[in-house]
């Protein structure tokens, strides 16, 4: 469940599979918008028809809701407040269905994904919406833990210390992990829950819009049609230009000046959005050099860079990363879909279709006062755990929504 794109997949035989979405491809792929609507009419729309008729319906249509997880924060639809857990529980419907007349059997349980630096209170909401769809929620895992299956690295018959750094609509963060004798174990973790690529999107639109407000006069973010219309167009062409150096952005009747329609045409290159990007694509070396610091490696230490999410597609964020750490990426899996695939194979460990395989989770998570162990006296805890080549789960405390992390004491 993205910010930007949601997806699913199930295991057939032996082999995951992407479950596509009712309404067909996308600019995703198989994956569609996590937007939510609401008509005048009171008809509930999700995905790719939401997004299609937000133009028209902004203020009764909702993006990026996966980032307001796990706090207060509400939408009001026509006098109906909406918890981020009840939109979540929206886009989980869909899959659902989806799932159920791609397999034409129901479905009722599911693992779900998110990125690895959510707290306790952004897990528990996710899986609540996942319940209030009519799941059972049988196992949250990290997205960084997902893509590494979905690699195959778990067949890898050596020790490795994997870099997965995961850059969304919404979010991006970094996770370190040491794999061996078939065992994920999370080393550490750190990330941004404020920066996605569509913070990329709304530099690309504040351009387009102080340019068009040069040539014209016309200050295009005073209404909110238009605003929805420049959001879709620099999505799509920040997506183009990450296989073709130049593109064009048409929008015919984008506003009226003295009486007459006025149109917007604008070419953007592959260098002047590399230039808009560029302030937002250096926030995650922070980010990289402090999850390497924690994991006490340097980066000649990383064996694999495996890149997740869609703006990892894009050049200048491959090549940042790649420069930074001196290697090359992965390739070979849809990076939008690796931790869809990931999450199949987990289900797959769970039901015992998959075996031999052990995933030692972190999660960072909010201690209560009087918890069973009583390990630490504050109410954050960190990256305090024991590094074992073959841990297992005699030195584990079990948290929340099944996942554990292993205690520097017993």
């Amino acid at each position: 469940m993205g910010t930007t794109n949601s997806a699913a997949a199930v295991m057939e035989a032996g082999r995951p599979v992407v479950i596509p979405s009712a309404e067909g491809p996308t600019v995703a792929g198989k994956m569609f918008p996590s937007v939510v609507a609401f008509t005048a009419d009171g008809q509930l729309l999700v995905g790719e028809p939401a997004k299609r008729q937000a133009t028209a319906n902004p203020e009764r249509t909702i993006f990026e809701i996966k980032r307001k997880m796990g706090t207060d924060y509400k939408v009001f639809i026509d006098g109906k407040s909406f918890t981020p857990q009840q939109i979540s529980a929206f886009i989980l419907q869909k899959i659902k269905k989806d799932a159920e007349t791609f397999l034409g059997t129901p479905v009722k349980k599911a693992v779900i994904t998110v990125p690895a630096h959510f707290n306790d209170n952004q897990r528990q909401a996710t899986k609540d919406a996942g319940e209030i769809a009519g799941l059972e929620v049988v196992r949250i895992i990290n997205e960084p833990t997902a893509a590494c299956l979905a690699y195959g690295l778990d067949k890898a018959d050596k020790e490795m210390k994997i870099l997965v750094f995961s850059f969304g609509g919404g979010t991006h963060d970094v996770t370190i992990m040491d794999f061996g004798g078939g065992v994920f174990q999370v080393l550490a973790t750190s990330g941004d829950t404020k920066t996605g690529g569509a913070d990329i999107d709304n530099a690309l639109m504040q351009y387009i819009i102080s340019e068009y407000k040069t040539q014209t006069g016309i200050d295009l973010s005073t209404d909110k049609m238009a605003m929805m219309r420049l959001k879709e167009a620099a999505e799509k062409a920040k997506i183009e230009l990450s296989n073709v150096v130049t593109t064009d952005i048409d929008l015919p009747f984008i506003a009226m000046k003295n009486n007459s329609p006025m149109h917007l045409h604008m070419t953007i290159t592959r260098a002047k959005l590399e230039e808009l990007a560029l302030p937002i694509v250096q926030r995650i070396e922070e980010p990289i050099r402090k999850v390497l610091a924690d994991a006490k490696l340097e980066p000649k230490d990383i064996d694999k860079i495996i890149l997740i999410g869609g703006q990892t597609r894009m050049p200048l964020v491959r090549k940042f990363i790649e420069d930074l750490l001196g290697k090359p990426a992965e390739r070979g899996v849809d990076p939008m879909e690796c931790v869809a695939i990931g999450a199949a194979i987990q289900g797959a460990v769970l039901t015992g279709e998959v075996k031999d395989l052990l995933l030692l989770m972190y999660t960072v998570i909010t201690w209560s006062r009087n918890s069973r162990r009583n390990i630490y006296q504050n109410n954050r805890e960190k990256h305090n755990h024991t590094h074992q080549k073959k841990p297992d789960f005699h030195n584990c405390c079990r948290l929340s929504n099944n996942c554990y992390h292993t205690c520097p004491t017993r």
